[in-house]
């Protein structure tokens, strides 16, 4: 076992708390977290925002543009919630923080764990370059950021 965890999208390690109230398990991450080996956080949840939610994406530009006021995370009804994922990134760059934590494992493409390719904002499924919140909160930290695609 790591003496210390890796940080992981708790959907990847099989909590049903994407958007769609589903989950993207990774069996090898599942198993991480069961061993003790991983802690698993979602930055939506924390951010208090309800599983399932509608949709969201970051308009214009990614999650360093988010952190530093000159983007937003909107739904695709619409709403702002710009703060729910800027205030869940910070509760699980606490908890990493906490915890000694240096590297995450994060689900690929979303406005929060996205790390190299996010969506593009108009919902459409087009990526562009870029990280989500969560993902450039923590590189931010130091951690060291990858992402797998969860089933």
């Amino acid at each position: 076992m790591r003496e210390v965890p890796l940080l992981v999208s708790s959907c990847l390690a099989g909590v049903p708390c994407r958007y769609n109230g589903k989950a993207k398990t990774d069996p090898q991450i599942a198993e991480a977290v069961a061993s003790g080996a991983a802690i698993a956080a979602c930055a939506e949840v924390l951010g208090d925002l309800p599983t399932p939610r509608p949709p969201a994406e970051i308009l214009g530009g990614d999650g360093n543009d988010v952190l530093e006021g000159h983007a937003k995370v909107l739904a695709i009804n619409g709403e702002d919630l710009t703060q729910a994922f800027i205030s869940g990134a910070q509760k699980v760059a606490d908890l990493a923080a906490e915890n000694g934590i240096t590297e995450a494992i994060l689900q690929d493409r979303s406005p929060s764990c996205g790390c190299g390719a996010i969506y593009d904002g108009s919902h459409s499924g087009t990526l562009v370059e870029g990280d989500g919140v969560l993902a450039a909160l923590l590189k931010r930290c130091g951690l060291s950021v990858s992402t797998r695609r969860g089933q």
